[in-house]
């Protein structure tokens, strides 16, 4: 027999979550190697998103099978109320796996989706639901231009080039230094980056007053919770690889992808040294960052780097494939 009476019967309130709902997927399987810096760049990440983000919103974290100190630190800011809603899977699903749950999980309209090596700066969120609900029909808005296949926004360029009120402009419109700046963070080598560049051109919009370029990433993007749900469940055999689908059955649907005429994001990848200087010197003041000395310099000798990477990639690819 039961003894009392449940107190949450005489509850009258409960919280409603916000309109918004920033989601941040993360994976850090160990810190060392590729990993040795991801969990001080996953900290700037949050940071970067609680200072810059200007509207309201709750944060979701899904952790796709992290080792235990990130695990332990995504913990302890979900109970510092940091984090609004955190998801551990034990496991790695791989992005598709984790979009599945992701972006049917938010409770938000709206949902702000980030990979974890991604610094945002101030207005980035405002600006992005400009372009989202000033556009029609718009799939996806990225919080910074780059350069992405045609293919992959021939819709955008098809209606842009077909609606009166829209204004088009086409050429070499991103500047070097923007452009430069996401692709070093890739990994890219610098000469190679002049080489995408020269030739390169991009398509740059206007329609209502608000300008976007055309084409969006899926590292970083802000949709419509109805429409993303429309693609699931995604089907993707490999963690890495696949995640064009996205890019491509959002097209294909006739859906609308852009981003802003500002970079408002930027790429870190798995190294502080592609934050901005403040960034870089706050995650330092972290424990777990590297020491530069002699055996940095010496580990980074070309010789000496390609045969420990040769190992590493064997380990890896015997623990965690």
């Amino acid at each position: 027999m039961r003894k009392g009476q449940n107190p949450a019967k005489y509850v009258n309130h409960v919280a409603k979550p916000e309109r918004i709902t920033v989601c941040v997927l993360s994976h850090i399987p160990f810190l060392s190697g590729f990993h040795a810096e991801t969990l001080d760049v996953l900290r700037v990440c949050l940071e970067s998103i609680r200072k810059s983000t200007d509207l309201p919103y709750d944060l979701l974290v899904f952790d796709n099978g992290s080792c235990e100190e990130a695990r332990r630190y995504l913990v302890e800011s979900h109970e510092a109320g940091q984090i609004q809603f955190l998801i551990l899977s034990d496991q790695n699903l791989g992005k598709g796996g984790a979009w599945n749950i992701i972006f049917q999980a938010a409770p938000g309209e709206t949902i702000a989706y980030s990979d974890s090596d991604i610094f945002f700066y101030p207005g980035w969120l405002s600006s992005s639901l400009q372009v989202l609900e000033t556009y029609p029909n718009v799939g996806m808005v990225t919080s910074r231009p780059i350069r992405t296949p045609p293919q992959f926004h021939s819709t955008t360029l098809e209606w842009a080039r077909q609606t009166a009120e829209v204004q088009v402009e086409e050429g070499q419109l991103l500047t070097w230094e923007v452009f430069r700046d996401f692709v070093l963070s890739m990994g890219v080598p610098e000469e190679t980056a002049r080489e995408w560049y020269e030739p390169g051109g991009d398509v740059r919009l206007s329609y209502k007053g608000v300008k976007a370029y055309a084409g969006a990433g899926h590292f970083q993007f802000v949709a419509r919770k109805s429409v993303l749900t429309e693609f699931l469940p995604f089907d993707m055999t490999r963690p890495m690889g696949q995640v064009r689908e996205l890019d491509r059955l959002m097209n294909e649907a006739g859906y609308l992808r852009l981003m802003t005429e500002e970079p408002l994001v930027q790429n870190m990848s798995n190294t502080l040294e592609n934050a901005p200087v403040e960034a870089i010197r706050r995650g330092r003041d972290h424990p777990a960052m590297p020491e530069k000395g002699l055996l940095r310099r010496v580990a980074r000798w070309s010789p000496v780097k390609r045969a420990l990477l040769s190992v590493y990639n064997t380990i890896f690819r015997l623990y965690f494939r």
